[in-house]
């Protein structure tokens, strides 16, 4: 593996981990859900709109922006404001775990919507396992708790979001520049979600800690890391850049504990093992990105889609 791709898999890490602690953050200083997801939105969307139209890239939108549309309901407008209402009822390390089921439930979309995508023995045994990891997180958890459950659930359904968003790329946004796709569904899930910022106003005036981590996570977490993710597609492959999700809720659980003071529970601990293993067994037991473990025929598929899916996404 190149070292600009190992730099680039380390960034992802830090920023898509960190997403879920601002998230929080901006939640307790005052921002209502919807506005922490629209404020994020609207940062991106000009920033890498201004990018976009300065490289000239644009232009090749025509003829994509009904794809376009789905895809920012998909994997912005969706998950974005449930992701951050839910962080109101579960702390920032329980709703990266849950994120961790979004190859699970890609894998399991993949089986009836991607003819290219066969079930095999070693994928069913890695959904089933992460799925009883799912359960094992929300069952022990959080099942005492009726606004824990709800939050748990809210975050889930931004997970089927997340799953959705590379489905969409693959088939109809491949080959765009990441800058202009990311940019237009951004702008477009900025008029999704303006009535429902307008609706949920804050009820008191939000800290400085709350706009700092809302700047944080438009800038870095959407924006930068976009870009950066389109670069470690670019080096490492697709199939490879999708490890990232499994990183990630490592990343926020450490955060979680040591900054916020968190105490995940047993539940989350065996979720979180189980959730990782399910998943890495139902992308196919991959690796870790390589360029000498890639297969020769993988490759060029894997160049064609330069643009960014969440796996991881999701996003936050």
């Amino acid at each position: 593996m190149s070292r600009r791709a190992v730099a680039a898999f380390a960034a992802m890490s830090v920023l898509w981990g960190i997403s879920y602690l601002l998230i929080e953050i901006a939640d307790r200083g005052g921002l209502p859900a919807p506005a922490v997801a629209w404020l994020r939105v609207v940062i991106a969307a000009v920033l890498l709109l201004a990018l976009a139209g300065r490289a000239g890239t644009l232009g090749s939108l025509r003829g994509r922006w009904p794809w376009l549309v789905a895809y920012a309901v998909a994997e912005i407008s969706i998950p974005f404001p449930l992701i951050a209402a839910g962080e109101v009822h579960v702390a920032s390390s329980l709703a990266a775990i849950i994120i961790a089921a979004v190859p699970l439930i890609g894998a399991l979309l993949a089986l009836r919507f991607d003819a290219s995508e066969r079930p095999t023995p070693l994928r069913a045994t890695g959904l089933a396992l992460g799925f009883s990891g799912v359960i094992a997180l929300v069952g022990i958890d959080v099942a005492g708790s009726g606004a824990e459950l709800l939050g748990a659930g809210a975050i889930l359904i931004g997970a089927v979001g997340y799953a959705i968003g590379p489905m969409l790329v693959k088939h109809r946004l491949g080959g765009l520049d990441p800058r202009a796709m990311m940019g237009a569904s951004l702008a477009v899930a900025t008029a999704i979600l303006t009535p429902f910022a307008a609706l949920d106003t804050p009820t008191r005036s939000p800290t400085v800690g709350a706009l700092a981590a809302v700047a944080a996570l438009g800038v870095l977490c959407t924006a930068v890391a976009f870009v950066i993710f389109a670069v470690l597609i670019r080096e490492a492959g697709t199939s490879r850049a999708t490890v990232i999700t499994y990183v990630n809720p490592v990343v926020a659980l450490a955060l979680g504990t040591t900054l916020e003071g968190e105490h995940p529970g047993a539940g989350a601990v065996v979720g979180l093992v189980l959730i990782l293993a399910g998943s890495w067994l139902s992308t196919g037991g991959r690796l870790p990105p390589g360029r000498s473990l890639r297969r020769a025929d993988e490759a060029p598929k894997e160049r064609e889609l330069s643009a960014p899916g969440p796996e991881n996404r999701v996003l936050d």
